[in-house]
C-alpha cells in the first residue's frame, strides 16, 4: 500500500486539549492504524509538527509520543512551520484570543485551515477568518466534535426512523465541578484563561458554539436565544497557585427556539455537581417517544411505555422513573469523536471530497454566543438573522 503523507502544522498542541484529543487521540491514532485508508492501494498519512512557545514543552511532547524510534518534530518558531512547504495543513488550539492572528499568518502561507472552536470572540472576526480563506481559495475547517459521540449518533438515528412522531422539545445539562485550585490536592481541571474576558474565555462563548452546531444539525436551525449567564465563583487560583479574579461568566442558562417550533433549553455549568448519566446530557421530548443520551450511551421511551404517575406529595415516590427506559444498542463501533472529524478533513484536503464543518459554519457558533451575551446584557430576546458572506446580517 501506498502511504501518502499530509505535513500538519500543530499550533497550541502543548495545551489540554491540544494533547489529548488532537494529537494522541487523532492524529497519534490514525498514524498507529496505518494512515486513513482511502483505498487498497492508498492510505493519508499525518506527518505532523508539533509548534508552540514553550520550547521544553514541545521537547517532552515530542519525545514522550515518538513513532518509532524518532520523536516527534518541534519547533517553537511558527514562521519557520509555515514556510515549509511540506506541510499543507495548519491547526490551530491555541487561546480563542489568539486564533485570528494565526490563522491569518498561516492563510498567507497558502495552508488548508482547521481548528477549534470558538474560532474568534466576535461575530465579525469570525466571519471574517471564513471569508478570509474562501477568497484565497483554502480548504478550511472547525471542530464540530460532539456530532460524532456515541450518544448523539443514536440520536440522529432515532430521529431519521421517526421514532419521536413529532420533536416538542430538546433539554441538555453539561457540566460539572471544576475545582477552584485553592484546596491542596485539587488542582482546577481547566485552564485560567477560561475565566478571564481578557484572555477570551467564558462559558457562553465556549459552550453556545457547541449548542449551535448541535441544534442546527440534529433538530433544526436556530432562530432566537434568551440567556442569562453569571460568575457563580469570583476568585480562583492559576497554574501556578496565584488568585486571580474571575472576569467573566462561568455558567449559563439558554433557552432557543428553532425555526421548526421546537424548544431547546441547555445549562451549561463550572459550578455543578453531576447526579446525572454523564457530564452532558441531551433529552428529547416527542409525541410518539422521548430519549435521554449521554456522551456514549442513549435510552428510549416509547408513548406506550410511558408511565402515569399521580401527584402526591404525602407519600413516598411509588415509581421508579428509571424503569421502562430501554437503552439503545451500538449500531457499530464508534471512534473518537476528534479523530472521525480529523480523517474527514484530511480526505476532504488531500481527495477533494465534500466537508461542510467549515469555517463558517463555526462563525455560526460565534453568532449565537455573541447573541447570548446580548441577551444576557440587555435582557431579552435576540433574534438570529441567516449569516451571509456580505457580514452578520448582509447579504450575498
Amino acid at each position: 500500500m501506498t502511504s501518502r503523507p499530509i505535513g500538519i502544522i500543530l499550533n497550541g498542541v502543548t495545551g489540554r486539549m491540544g494533547t489529548n484529543q488532537h494529537l494522541v487521540r487523532s492524529i497519534l491514532a490514525i498514524m498507529k492504524q496505518g494512515g486513513v485508508k482511502v483505498s487498497d492501494d492508498l492510505a493519508l498519512m499525518p506527518d505532523p509538527i508539533l509548534v508552540g512557545r514553550d520550547e521544553v514543552k514541545l521537547r517532552v511532547l515530542a519525545e514522550q509520543h515518538r513513532v518509532g524510534d524518532t520523536a516527534l518534530a518541534w519547533t517553537a518558531n511558527l514562521d519557520d512551520a509555515l514556510a515549509d512547504s511540506r506541510y499543507a495543513v495548519f491547526f490551530d488550539a491555541s487561546a480563542t484570543r489568539q486564533r485570528s492572528g494565526f490563522i491569518e499568518r498561516a492563510v498567507k502561507a497558502g495552508k488548508a485551515i482547521y481548528c477549534e472552536k470558538p474560532t474568534a470572540t466576535t461575530t465579525t472576526e469570525a466571519l471574517g477568518l471564513a471569508t478570509l480563506c474562501e477568497g484565497a481559495g483554502l480548504k478550511n475547517g472547525v471542530v464540530q466534535d460532539k456530532l460524532w459521540l456515541p450518544g448523539i449518533r443514536k440520536l440522529q438515528m432515532l430521529r431519521e426512523q421517526g421514532f419521536f412522531g413529532r420533536i416538542l422539545s430538546v433539554r441538555g445539562e453539561f457540566g460539572y465541578w471544576v475545582f477552584d485550585g485553592f484546596e491542596k490536592g485539587r488542582p482546577p481541571q481547566r485552564p485560567s484563561w477560561n475565566y478571564r474576558a481578557e484572555d477570551g474565555g467564558g462559558i457562553v462563548l465556549d459552550m453556545l458554539c457547541h449548542w449551535r452546531y448541535v441544534m442546527d444539525n440534529l433538530f433544526g436551525a436556530v432562530t432566537a436565544v434568551s440567556c442569562v449567564g453569571t460568575t457563580h465563583i469570583p476568585e480562583r487560583a492559576d497554574e501556578q497557585g496565584q488568585p486571580y479574579r474571575c472576569t467573566t461568566d462561568d455558567a449559563a442558562y439558554a433557552t432557543f427556539r428553532l425555526e421548526n417550533g421546537i424548544i431547546c433549553q441547555f445549562n451549561s455549568s463550572w459550578c455543578v455537581r453531576v447526579r446525572r448519566d454523564d457530564l452532558l446530557t441531551l433529552q428529547v421530548d416527542g409525541t410518539h417517544g422521548s430519549a435521554v443520551a449521554g456522551l456514549r450511551k442513549c435510552w428510549i421511551q416509547s408513548a406506550s411505555a410511558t408511565p402515569r404517575p399521580v401527584w402526591n406529595p404525602d407519600v413516598d415516590q411509588p415509581l421508579n422513573f428509571f424503569q421502562g427506559w430501554t437503552e439503545v444498542a451500538a449500531d457499530a463501533v464508534y471512534d473518537n469523536a476528534f479523530k472521525i472529524q480529523w480523517e474527514r478533513f484530511l480526505r476532504h484536503v488531500a481527495l477533494d471530497e465534500p466537508f461542510r464543518w467549515t469555517l463558517r459554519e463555526g462563525a455560526k457558533g460565534v453568532q449565537l454566543a455573541e447573541a447570548g451575551l446580548t441577551s444576557w446584557r440587555e435582557r431579552r430576546w435576540v433574534n438570529i438573522e441567516p449569516l451571509m458572506k456580505g457580514g452578520p446580517y448582509g447579504t450575498d
